[in-house]
């Protein structure tokens, strides 16, 4: 028998931009409950944003997000003994997750600079199709298209 499904929780707007991907950006950095924290940071990351590109940082930040969002990823399947790496499409919420995941550890793995600072310099790379996070999900989707002979797999 199934579990019964999870309720979806509602997230509050950020209050500087009212922008729900914004939220879950900001919700996504928090490190062990210090959402204060997270918001300065974020905050201070599109101010740089918006002195070096002279555009509206939260163009720049959705562009960002939407050229980082994969298409495909593989997920391991087991069949008849062996594993398989099955191709599969990112459902929309997972694609948003994976983005900011990406842009956020591409940020984290820079040494000698505040976090604000690392933050802007990969948003403004995944706006400009560069950076650590494009070439993790070039890699996701070089797995899928390398795994695309087991895609009859899919459930």
């Amino acid at each position: 028998m199934r579990k019964k499904k999870s309720k979806k929780r509602e997230i509050k707007l950020e209050t500087r931009f009212s922008n729900l991907a914004l939220s879950r950006f900001i919700n996504y950095l928090m490190k062990d409950g210090k959402k204060l924290v997270a918001q300065k940071v974020v905050y201070q990351a599109l101010n740089n944003i918006e002195k070096k590109t002279k555009t509206n940082p939260l163009e720049v930040f959705e562009k960002a997000i939407e050229n980082t969002s994969p298409v495909f990823e593989v997920v391991s399947k087991r069949v008849g003994g062996a594993n398989y790496q099955v191709p599969r499409e990112v459902r929309p919420q997972r694609k948003f997750f994976l983005a900011c995941k990406w842009i956020i550890d591409g940020a984290c793995s820079v040494k000698g600079k505040p976090m604000a600072a690392k933050l802007a310099e990969e948003i403004i790379a995944a706006f400009n199709n560069e950076g650590s996070a494009i070439r993790k999900k070039q890699n996701v989707h070089k797995m899928a298209e390398a795994n695309r002979a087991f895609a009859h797999f899919v459930r």
